[in-house]
């Protein structure tokens, strides 16, 4: 008969997770688990282009530095942990989605402050050594710019730069940032960061508006009592039973357990209609 309170380390088979009970004769009963799903998803970072860019910025900035400045400088410490923590933050944001878009919204902005102050840093590097800036309308720097559109011009599958592996994207981007030249170099990272800033600008606004119509919180509460609802099918509830998610008095559809984030209201819960912004119907809890 299998020990319950005895188990071997879990094993992956065939997508599912199987524990095995020990006996008391030292044979194994598997036991599987389904896996959890999750409420909201996470990660996939690796294929944003905004993860990508910062990939190819912090390779080139680490050695940019490793080439042009003084190892002993604390400006190389400064531009290479700037360089890291634009690209961290991105994946950390991504994992921490799951669970707290607060949390991702707030690391995603942490990256888009670290790429600003590389940003400076590599206008600082040009202007106090005298050395040419490239203006953003210019041939250079609209070439650095074009790389994206080229390569897809170029390809007769449609791809484009995310599908294809850190070292390949790189290479597209190597007669600029493996040059001789310190301003070439410094000139096509300024164009990259400008575009991984534009990339998070659009990253940053999805989320805020995500986290204005609702939270991790509140789609717990919503699936919790869709849960419970699903449970109680057999024996209905009472129309007065909280259990039962309200129907939208506007469009009729399902209303989810929402939090006012200012007014009056502020912090005070209610239901919103699942629909929104299209429908706008609300009722007190």
């Amino acid at each position: 008969m299998a020990n319950p309170l005895r188990l071997s380390s879990p094993e992956t088979v065939n997508d599912m997770f199987t524990i095995f009970l020990l006996n008391a004769d030292d044979t194994r009963t598997p036991c599987k688990l389904e896996p959890m799903k999750k409420l909201r998803p996470s990660g996939g970072y690796r294929d944003t282009a905004s993860f990508q860019t910062t990939t190819i910025i912090y390779d080139a900035t680490v050695w940019f530095c490793e080439k042009f400045l003084d190892a002993r400088s604390r400006t190389v410490d400064q531009m290479i942990q700037a360089a890291r923590s634009g690209r961290q933050n991105i994946a950390e944001g991504s994992r921490a989605s799951a669970t707290s878009s607060q949390t991702e919204l707030r690391l995603v902005n942490v990256a888009r402050s670290s790429l600003d102050e590389l940003l400076l840093d590599y206008e600082d590097y040009l202007r106090q050594r005298r050395l040419p800036q490239w203006d953003p309308d210019s041939k250079e720097a609209s070439a650095v710019r074009r790389v994206p559109q080229e390569f897809r011009k170029d390809r007769s599958d449609q791809a484009d730069l995310t599908d294809l592996n850190d070292e390949q994207r790189f290479a597209l981007y190597a007669r600029w940032l493996e040059s001789n030249d310190p301003a070439i170099r410094a000139n096509a990272l300024i164009c990259l960061i400008n575009q991984a800033n534009f990339l998070l600008d659009r990253q940053i606004a999805a989320l805020e508006k995500g986290f204005v119509e609702g939270g991790y919180s509140e789609q717990l509460a919503t699936a919790r009592l869709a849960h419970r609802k699903e449970q109680d099918r057999s024996d209905p509830p009472d129309r007065t039973d909280p259990t039962d998610l309200p129907k939208c008095p506007q469009c009729s559809s399902l209303m989810a357990l929402r939090t006012a984030k200012s007014g009056k209201n502020a912090g005070q819960q209610f239901w919103g209609c699942t629909k929104y912004p299209d429908c706008k119907g609300t009722q007190p809890v």
